[in-house]
């Protein structure tokens, strides 16, 4: 049995509150959990974020430190403050991929340097509903092969700071108009035109060596019908195999 609870503490991502590490955490550090994802709460300086990861990994030396950096509107670094950082519709206005690449390697070093292993971004859903309340200026943009070329870029560009980079929200969370955080969205295309938009800049992402891809909490009729694409074994295939 203790064999077992180690391997399922070994695929939990989990989350505190709080610029330290709590005494629970830590015991479940030492019982082999596998991630944590640190959050505003977490922070309260660049210094401090980093004596944070070091108390991290001296319960768990194996943990795998993430957060949500998308930068623009999404940041965790720079709760307080704002990100320095132009966030995706800036980037994707300009339209300049090697300024993409040097802020992504920007916002990677920052990372880094407190310690942080995986950045949750970039957001690649293709921007499609001017309708959407959730993605909006956290998209490159509204067409998928801008929005393809910035992923790449993005992608490069964090990766060669040394953190990981997490394309979002696979399948695709551009053509909604319902917040996945607080309702359950639908988007009701048929498959051809999710591999012709939604797909096409996760594709990328994964041709670019993206170390990993998270899923949304969107239900896909034409992938399944009855479940989001978190609990989907046929979205989830797709990913996986295609």
């Amino acid at each position: 049995m203790r064999d077992l609870e180690r391997m399922a503490h070994a695929v939990v991502m989990a989350s505190f509150v709080g610029p330290e590490v709590p005494r629970w955490l830590r015991a479940r550090l030492e019982a082999g959990l596998g991630s944590v994802a640190l959050f505003g709460s977490n922070v309260a300086s660049p210094e401090q974020v980093r004596s944070l990861t070091d108390s991290l990994r001296g319960a768990g030396p194996d943990i795998l430190v993430a957060t949500d950096e998308e930068a623009g509107e999404v940041t965790r670094l720079h709760m307080a403050t704002g990100s320095p950082w132009p966030g995706n519709a800036a980037l994707g206005a300009v339209d300049d991929v090697r300024l993409t690449g040097l802020v992504a390697a920007g916002a990677g070093a920052e990372l880094a340097s407190a310690g942080i292993d995986l950045a949750l971004a970039p957001v690649v859903d293709v921007n499609s509903n001017p309708e959407n309340p959730v993605i909006g200026v956290r998209s490159f943009g509204a067409v998928p092969e801008l929005v393809a070329r910035h992923t790449r870029a993005f992608v490069g560009g964090i990766q060669s700071a040394g953190v990981g980079a997490c394309a979002k929200h696979f399948p695709g969370h551009g053509d909604t108009a319902v917040d996945s955080h607080v309702g359950l969205p639908v988007v009701d295309a048929p498959l051809e035109v999710l591999r012709g938009r939604e797909l096409v800049p996760f594709a990328e992402a994964v041709a670019a060596g993206a170390v990993a891809v998270m899923t949304s909490h969107v239900v896909l009729p034409a992938l399944d019908p009855a479940l989001p694409a978190t609990l989907s074994t046929r979205a989830l295939d797709l990913l996986r195999r295609d």
